[in-house]
């Protein structure tokens, strides 16, 4: 006999832990690791859906003891996941923390009810002189749709069978009585939910300059010696790095492997997409959340299948699954969107890094403003360090314009837009040239400042600004301080003290009354809420249907729009203070982003930042596209304070609908981290939001410079958690939370 280990899908901490079942005889071919089975469970035998996990010949209990698997309810046989994706996914319980079903579940395709598109073509299966006979005769008998069906097949070399059905106004049944009485066949063949991505030649291939080449080539040798390495791509916008990647993964293809390639955004998508496939043609696909349960269901099994070569999307491409993997793209790795939000709480750097050890393949980090993590890495020698220093098509880097909104203030303007910007944007719309205007809302979280001179109410142990709450309140999320709010700023006794406010539809309704002539498009959460509104405002764009784009951070991020030689950043400040110790590298990241899309062409490009703090180490750094003086500022403010990478952060947040509860629970885990040597307990306090519908959130800190010191800790946490079972909350683990 054979047994199979099988995770349940069920989340919970108690039951984190393979059941092993008999294989029926029948089924032994069919249950391989990463199948999708029913089992019966508990005292009831009630069916449940689960994973096999393991395979073996040894029972693990008394063989009078071991269920069979449930021979009429194996859910999936035919889409077996990878061994590969199943390591993986212990290997993120173990990393991250939550349950295994829970990192499965992540890893695994979603298993929902969708069918399986077929298509049915009809051929004649009688020669053309019997079929012209048949003809004569079922219409002299008034048979006359079969008559039709023969007719048309007579002129065509097999149809569709729902396209018969449809002009020749015939039904199935009739096609299907034909077929019993030998005059046609039809052959059913898998049909793939495939997205639009348009077509290409696959042979479109972009000239790269002497940068470009020495790179691709130390890359083809290590490859070719078989060595696997994780390499940093430095490169400032406009350098160039996506045709590196396509080199890259043009040599891996070449040696018969696979690759996937992550953008951040879904608004990326589209013009990554149309790149690829015009240089490798219909071999390349993408995911994304956008794309309907069945059109990402046959992404999944085209991959698994081999029959696609290239997979392009967010961080669930990550677990694409391909055989033959040879190499993991991350465009952009600085953002915040490769983080999940969800338990397992995974960074996609780190699980493609442990993808490609298990697999054999290479890792490429890319971007103009690296992490601080992967710089550091890079430094400590972990990562090797590549570098783009110069604009792939000779582009000069824009001039920058810091304008101090302080003074812009003392001057009496009050409006959005600076003298400086409203000068130049009406020089761009002169020149019927393109304008981008970003309003910097990421990690908004209710800042208080002073307007008169950009003095911001911080925790005077944290170094993370206050968040204003409506009690009158000051508050820090990371260890509790508060203090009451003052209409005075201690610093400068201005009465100009409040949060920052301000939102796209506010700039595009002062636009509109600016320049009443000026055609604007606007992209934020409101404007794409539906499938193809992201493809439609930036394909408006570029076709130069708009002179003025509007946006958030989704419109900064390695898009290439020629036209564009004008970017205003309204608002820099609004996360720079955030509630942070990352907001200076949030910042410094999408200001430089911001200004790399102007000028990307033949003119030259301008940028203007606004902001209350010109002096600010993020934000002069940025002005000047000087990456390396704003990582040494930063990373020696990291290791001062004990903050990732120069330590490791985990914070563990508990959830209860009982405040007092949810506090004790807290107090327990702080008081059990405390025991750990060389690791440091901040906390509990209250989370940044302290309450979502009706629950109650604690958080407690723990700092170390051991990463493993802090997966003791959690699997201490874990336990603590099983041998007190308490349905009254929820505890979930965020490793180097961003």
């Amino acid at each position: 006999m054979k047994y199979a280990d099988i995770i349940i899908e069920i989340s919970s901490e108690k039951l984190d832990k393979p059941f092993q079942y008999r294989i029926p005889s029948a089924l032994e071919d069919k249950i391989v690791p990463g199948a999708y089975v029913c089992v019966p469970f508990g005292r009831g035998s009630r069916l449940i859906k689960g994973y096999v996990v393991e395979v073996s010949d040894t029972p693990k209990l008394d063989t009078d003891k071991i269920k069979d698997i449930d021979s009429l309810a194996v859910v999936d046989e035919d889409n077996r996941a990878y061994d590969e994706l199943i390591r993986l996914a212990v290997w993120m319980k173990r990393h991250y923390g939550g349950t295994l079903i829970q990192s499965l579940k992540t890893v695994l395709p979603v298993r929902a009810s969708i069918k399986r598109r077929v298509r049915r073509t009809v051929y004649l299966n009688v020669s053309i002189e019997e079929a012209s006979r048949l003809h004569a005769e079922m219409l002299s008998k008034h048979q006359v749709a079969r008559g039709r069906v023969l007719a048309a097949l007579m002129d065509e070399d097999g149809a569709d069978m729902s396209l018969i059905t449809d002009k020749l106004h015939t039904t199935a049944a009739v096609i299907n009585a034909m077929e019993k009485l030998g005059l046609v066949k039809i052959v059913a063949d898998e049909e793939y939910r495939s997205p639009d991505i348009g077509s290409g030649d696959g042979r479109r291939k972009v000239g790269l300059n002497e940068q470009q080449l020495k790179l691709t080539r130390e890359f083809a040798e290590d490859y070719c010696a078989g060595i696997r390495k994780t390499y940093l791509l430095h490169g400032v916008t406009g350098s160039g790095k996506t045709e590196v990647y396509m080199e890259l993964i043009a040599h891996v293809i070449a040696s018969g492997r696979q690759a996937i390639m992550l953008i951040p955004e879904i608004s990326l998508t589209f013009q990554t997409v149309m790149r690829f496939v015009r240089r490798f043609g219909d071999r390349v696909s993408y995911m994304h959340s956008r794309l309907s349960a069945g059109e990402r269901y046959d992404q999944w099994e085209r991959a698994a299948r081999g029959l696609i070569d290239i997979m392009i999307g967010p961080r669930s491409a990550l677990f694409t699954p391909f055989s033959r993997l040879g190499i993991i793209i991350i465009d952009e790795e600085h953002e915040g969107s490769y983080k999940a939000e969800n338990m397992p709480r995974y960074h996609s750097r780190e699980t493609a890094i442990e993808r490609a050890r298990l697999a054999g393949a290479s890792v490429v980090l890319g971007s103009a403003t690296p992490s601080v993590d992967a710089y550091y890495r890079a430094e400590r020698g972990e990562y090797r360090l590549w570098e783009l220093t110069d604009r792939a098509k000779g582009a000069a880097l824009p001039t920058v314009h810091t304008v101090d909104l302080r003074q812009e203030l003392l001057n009496g303007n009050k409006t959005m837009f600076s003298g400086k910007l409203t000068e130049l944007m009406e020089a761009a719309l002169g020149r019927q040239e393109q304008i981008m205007l970003f309003i910097n809302r990421r990690g908004y979280a209710g800042f208080v400042s002073c307007r008169a001179c950009g003095y911001v109410f911080k925790c005077p142990h944290c170094d993370v600004s206050l968040s204003y709450h409506r009690s009158g309140q000051l508050k820090c999320h990371y260890c509790g301080y508060e203090t009451p709010v003052t209409k005075t700023c201690p610093k400068c006794r201005s009465k100009y003290v409040g949060g920052m406010r301000a939102g796209t539809q506010r700039i595009e309704a002062e636009l509109k009354l600016k320049y009443p002539k000026a055609r604007i498009l606007r992209m934020d959460a409101d404007t794409t809420s539906r499938k193809n509104d992201y493809e439609r405002i930036l394909k408006d764009f570029a076709d130069e249907k708009a002179d003025i784009l509007i946006g958030t951070q989704m419109i900064v991020k390695g898009h290439d729009f020629p036209k564009v030689t004008l970017v205003g950043i309204l608002a820099a400040d609004m996360s720079l203070y955030a509630l942070n110790y990352r907001a200076a590298e949030r910042t410094f990241s999408l200001l430089t982003q911001a200004a790399g899309r102007a000028g990307r062409d033949v003119s030259r490009g301008e940028v203007v930042i606004q902001t209350y703090s010109p002096e600010n180490y993020s934000v002069a750094s940025a002005a000047r596209q000087d990456y390396n003086s704003f990582y040494r500022q930063e990373i020696s403010y990291r290791s001062l304070m004990g903050y990732p990478p120069a330590a490791h952060l985990l914070k563990v947040l508990i959830e209860s609908p009982e405040a007092e509860h949810a506090n004790k629970i807290a107090s327990d885990i702080s008081n059990l981290s405390r025991t750990a040597e060389a690791a440091e307990t901040i906390g509990p306090s209250e989370d940044t939001i302290a309450r979502i519908n009706d629950i109650y959130r604690f958080t407690v800190y723990i700092k170390c410079e051991d990463y493993e010191i802090l997966t003791q800790i959690k699997d201490k946490i874990e336990q603590l958690r099983q041998d007190r079972p308490d349905s009254r909350s929820r505890v979930q683990f965020d490793f180097d939370p961003l």
